[in-house]
């Protein structure tokens, strides 16, 4: 019995592009890929919400795609390209996205915010939202307590250039 504990703890080894530095890590085949962030990276930008998925404070890109990072087991992410709310910017200028949420005042205490805004930048990547409709139901995923959908809605439009 010993054995197979001792054969569950061992550390696996994965390697990902996180905001386009190679990293490799060591972990538990248990850690999620927003602890990995968190804790094995310092990138504290992704916030554990609810850890069930489905407020999407913790939503990050994994290979240009949206994903919840609570329910994404690192060890499946081997190789992938992971890019967090700190490596939107480049070059010292905030994205499109971050400055328009900054223009659009879309966050009042910010928790949600770095989720919003990785969602947002994978919604305008698919490039399906075409209203603020569109953009609220493809936004669903990614809730706000305080209640700034009107201004996120505006800062996605700013950053889609339209009004």
């Amino acid at each position: 019995m010993a054995e197979a504990a001792h054969q569950i703890a061992e550390r696996i080894p994965i390697n990902l592009v996180v905001n386009g530095v190679g990293r490799t890590l060591n972990l538990v085949p248990w850690t999620t890929l927003l602890d990995a962030l968190r804790d094995h990276l310092a990138l504290t930008g992704t916030k554990k919400g609810c850890d069930h998925g489905q407020c999407g404070a913790c939503t990050v890109l994994v290979d240009g795609r949206r994903v919840n990072s609570c329910l994404t087991l690192a060890v499946m992410m081997d190789g992938a390209e992971v890019t967090t709310v700190e490596g939107l910017a480049s070059d010292g200028t905030l994205h499109p996205l971050q400055q328009a949420f900054i223009d659009q005042d879309a966050f009042q205490c910010g928790y949600c915010t770095s989720g919003q805004i990785c969602s947002a930048a994978g919604l305008l990547a698919e490039g399906h939202a075409r209203d603020a409709g569109e953009i609220r139901e493809l936004m669903s995923g990614n809730l706000c307590r305080c209640g700034a959908y009107p201004n996120i809605v505006a800062a996605i439009q700013q950053a889609m250039g339209r009004p």
